[in-house]
């Protein structure tokens, strides 16, 4: 199995704008061999009779129709619940 070199650490480093001490480059292209020789080693088992899964748990989205109902409440009544209201609608503060 091929190891990750020192040198691809850099190269993948440099890319990322990120900076690395020498012994940080040594250490990662030693976690990230062993991380490869890992998935490596997933490609190896057989999962032919296997079927896909998505998902696991049996759950399923439930949705509601999306129907509108009229307030018996005029805007005004529902607006004086707010803690601020300008130009009949509820003022907030900016979020940007």
């Amino acid at each position: 199995m091929s190891k990750i070199t020192v040198e691809e650490v850099e190269a993948l480093a440099k890319l990322a704008r990120v900076g690395l001490t020498d012994e940080e480059k040594r250490s990662l292209a030693a976690q990230m061999s062993e991380i490869l020789d890992y998935a490596r080693a997933l490609d190896e088992v057989d999962v032919q009779d296997i079927a896909p899964t998505s998902q696991v748990t049996g759950l399923t989205n439930v949705y509601r129709q999306d129907i509108i109902v009229r307030s018996e409440l005029s805007r005004e009544e529902l607006l004086a619940n707010a803690p601020e209201s300008e130009g009949g609608s509820i003022k907030v503060k900016a979020v940007l």
